[in-house]
């Protein structure tokens, strides 16, 4: 049975951060794989201000084409939207049944957690594996028995970095893959 980890966001766009963390949970833990799991809206986010969900998968694809245990999953853009975690695990247990699915999550989601729809459903039928965030640490549900805090190296960027430096003309080479730059850069994203 492989063990995929799940990475929900809106990568919006894709950086670094995103693919050290999803790097770091594919080969320094248990799990075989790492799916980054595109949402085309997220309950607790404006819809106006993300980015086209095709671009974001595309440059997500772009970002990791070239690597082996991750992947890209659009299963969200068929489902009801906003998308909830529970709706899209339960429908990947259905279409995947050879598969163990964990959690991934940022430290900062624990805060909020239990105002997901079902917390106490994933909490009783899934793995969370926790990567830290800066400013968050004195969670309880830290001690829970589904719950792994992993040793993932810490990152401060934020998509909402990259797009306000895109905005305001700034050079963001390095914060995200080349081809994703040059995606961005063609299309005119987020300027």
């Amino acid at each position: 049975m492989a063990k995929v980890g799940l990475f929900f966001g809106s990568f919006n766009p894709v950086h670094v951060g995103h693919l050290i963390i999803a790097n770091y949970m594919a080969n320094y833990t248990e799990l075989d794989e790492v799916w980054f799991v595109v949402s085309p809206q997220n309950p607790f986010k404006k819809k106006e201000s993300l980015g086209n969900m095709y671009d974001r998968l595309e440059m997500v694809n772009l970002a990791i084409e070239d690597t082996d245990n991750l992947k890209v999953s659009a299963i969200e853009f068929g489902l009801p939207q906003p998308s909830y975690t529970i709706d899209t695990l339960t429908h990947l247990a259905e279409k995947y049944p050879s598969h163990d699915f964990v959690l991934i999550m940022g430290e900062d989601n624990l805060e909020t957690f239990s105002k997901w729809k079902n917390s106490d459903v994933i909490l009783r039928d899934y793995h969370i594996y926790v990567y830290p965030r800066p400013g968050y640490s004195g969670n309880t549900l830290k001690e829970h028995p589904s719950i792994t805090m992993t040793q993932t190296p810490m990152m401060e960027l934020s998509s909402t970095f990259l797009r306000k430096s895109i905005k305001e003309g700034k050079n963001i080479k390095f914060y995200t893959p080349d081809k994703v730059l040059d995606f961005i850069e063609k299309k005119g994203l987020y300027s």
